[in-house]
């Protein structure tokens, strides 16, 4: 196979594991932007309220999820070694670290009441949040199930189901919402605690659907998750795996954790600036988020063709893989800056009415930041699809270390001078997040080459 022939390939190779994998991405986000417009019809307190517990709620489960997302290269290194039994024990040790990471915090979200008012919050407000908490706390565990499986399913490159159960999960969330939230087909009126209830039905539901699949599936007995004694979970290989996974996901979890601090630190800060700033950065933060679930997709797909390349020694496939996936990246994110970059009035009208000089000056600066964001997207488009790349190879830690730097040091810090100290604003704020991924995508696909150099030799 020439090297031509190898590059459309895993191109090829990619795009058939990230097109649903990005599909389920986006369609998830989906869930959240409806559940919010959702609270919305319950009143500004109950969106203050609803919008509270789930940050909480969902920044939890991004980190637990980014740690047991290390069944991925882990289980897709095993699948490409032919080692069919090996995958099998690592998705059912990431079966148990759901186990160990869901169950203490189940019990800090059924608290989560009062971990706000020790944070500050309003008493009314917190009292409120609780009610939603204790209603999705329940599914939290099932939301790690279903990473679990979607890693699993990723790994043995079977990723087509997932965008299926994602949005049947998402019609049953919506359903449930209205369902539970008005007290429809005879059930009492729930409110805010209804939305957190249909979120829980929905995480379990696409859970089951995932285990049923799987149990169900004869390609699948191989690998012989769900057949195993108890007896056979303490072994000292399954320990190996189980701490494994904890080696390579904590890092994933800390990077995770890191940048989403981020964007909360700014988010934070522009809030004390005023309404019209805090209002424009939300409505670019929303929209580049949206389109940053494509490069999410073709991350994760990266993650997978470089660990099956690696399992396999596969060395020279391993480096087209994983510059396919940043090339991938870097090209889905600049088609979604070239949009906000040649209509962003378009794109700030699908959130405020244009037209009405109340919105201008936030209108105004909106614009503003979404050109900043194109730029802004391509930059992350290839320091996501990076980490997914080293991620393959089981690279974690490092990367975690280049993010705090990238993000924190570099992003945060020439934020803060060119918005608070040259008195740009958000605008200012904006490029410092841009120039610090900027150093990231550079600094991570220097050390997925490096790797290579290092293996190659």
């Amino acid at each position: 196979m020439t090297n031509k022939d190898r590059w459309i390939f895993e191109v090829k190779q990619c795009l058939l594991l990230a097109v649903p994998l990005a599909s389920a991405q986006l369609a998830q986000s989906a869930t959240g932007f409806v559940d919010t417009v959702m609270m919305g019809w319950l009143g500004s307190q109950t969106i203050a309220s609803g919008g509270l517990g789930a940050a909480m709620f969902t920044f939890l489960l991004l980190i637990s999820t980014g740690i047991v997302s290390a069944v991925s290269p882990l289980a897709a290194q095993a699948h490409g070694s032919g080692n069919p039994e090996q995958v099998g024990k690592i998705v059912r040790q990431g079966l148990g670290v759901c186990l160990l990471l869901g169950i203490p915090i189940v019990v800090v979200l059924w608290n989560g009441g009062t971990l706000l008012l020790l944070l500050g919050q309003n008493a009314a407000i917190a009292a409120l949040a609780q009610t939603y908490l204790r209603a999705i706390a329940p599914g939290f565990i099932a939301g790690l199930g279903f990473a679990v499986l979607k890693s699993f399913l990723s790994a043995v490159s079977q990723p087509q189901l997932i965008i299926i159960t994602v949005v049947l999960g998402t019609l049953i969330n919506i359903t449930a919402n209205y369902i539970f939230m008005f007290g429809k087909l005879g059930l009492p009126a729930l409110g805010l605690a209804g939305i957190g209830w249909a979120s829980t039905l929905s995480l379990w539901s696409m859970f089951i659907a995932l285990a049923i699949y799987t149990y169900n599936q004869r390609q699948f007995t191989i690998y012989r998750i769900f057949h195993t004694s108890f007896s056979d979970t303490f072994t000292q290989e399954n320990r190996r795996i189980f701490w494994q996974i904890f080696h390579v996901g904590l890092p994933i979890g800390g990077l995770v954790a890191v940048e989403a601090g981020l964007f909360t630190v700014v988010t934070f800060i522009l809030g004390q600036l005023g309404t019209i700033p805090l209002a424009a950065h939300q409505i670019a933060l929303q929209t580049a988020s949206l389109s940053f679930q494509l490069a999410v997709g073709i991350s994760l797909a990266t993650t997978v063709r470089v660990g099956q390349l690696a399992g396999e020694q596969d060395l020279a496939g391993v480096r087209v893989a994983g510059y396919a996936g940043i090339s991938l990246g870097a090209l889905s994110m600049a088609i979604a800056g070239i949009i906000f970059w040649l209509i962003p009035k378009s794109v700030v009208a699908l959130y405020l009415d244009i037209n009405n000089p109340i919105n201008e000056d936030v209108v105004n600066l909106a614009v503003k930041l979404l050109v900043v964001a194109a730029i802004f997207q391509i930059v992350d488009g290839v320091q996501v699809t990076a980490v997914g790349a080293l991620r393959g190879l089981k690279d974690t830690r490092v990367p975690m270390l280049i993010g705090i730097f990238a993000y924190w040091v570099i992003g945060l810090s020439t934020g803060y001078g060119l918005g608070i100290l040259l008195n740009y604003g958000a605008i200012g704020f904006w490029w410092g997040l841009a120039i610090g991924l900027a150093s990231a995508a550079i600094v991570l696909t220097w050390r997925f080459s490096a790797l290579q150099f290092t293996v190659d030799k």
